[in-house]
């Protein structure tokens, strides 16, 4: 495998993000990844800022129903884990394949805030209907992050 990745991140049968990213590790079920921060622009969600600078440590599980992102500043400050709800990764020549489900989960640096995210975006998709298996995956998958984050080793005991 190459050193070179692209991840390719799509929603809804689109793409909505495409960028490169450097092999960090792959354990066979999880790979992760290094990348900057894809987008050109700041994007503020009120609970934390992405800008250019910020550095992405990326993980996707082959088997498991989300990636865990942990965001650091470009000094190497930990702004906290931003997690994507996704069907499991796809792995191939070159490339991490994932599909946002829309459900999100963010926990800050030190632990103290753990906010479910697009809850509605989720809702409103329609997937309960036209897939209720990977709807339930789903929520179970955002479940037991939560769990995870609130956990005394917080989401740091899954990536190790």
């Amino acid at each position: 495998m190459t050193d070179g990745l692209t991840v390719t991140l799509t929603k809804a049968g689109r793409t909505k993000i495409r960028y490169p990213a450097a092999l960090v590790a792959d354990t066979g079920d999880r790979i992760s990844v290094r990348a900057p921060w894809a987008a050109e622009d700041v994007r503020d969600f009120g609970f934390v800022r992405f800008e250019p600078g910020d550095v992405f440590t990326e993980h996707f599980w082959r088997t498991r129903w989300y990636a865990v992102k942990e965001v650091r500043t470009g000094e190497g400050v930990l702004k906290g884990w931003y997690c994507d709800i996704t069907r499991p990764a796809v792995v191939r020549d070159g490339a991490i394949l994932v599909e946002d489900l829309d459900l999100d989960l963010w926990v800050s640096a030190d632990g103290a805030s753990v906010l479910r995210l697009d809850e509605d975006e989720f809702a409103a998709s329609g997937l309960g209907e036209s897939d209720p298996r990977a709807a339930a995956e789903a929520v179970r998958a955002l479940d037991a992050l939560a769990a995870q984050a609130h956990a005394p080793e917080g989401l740091t005991a899954l990536l190790t």
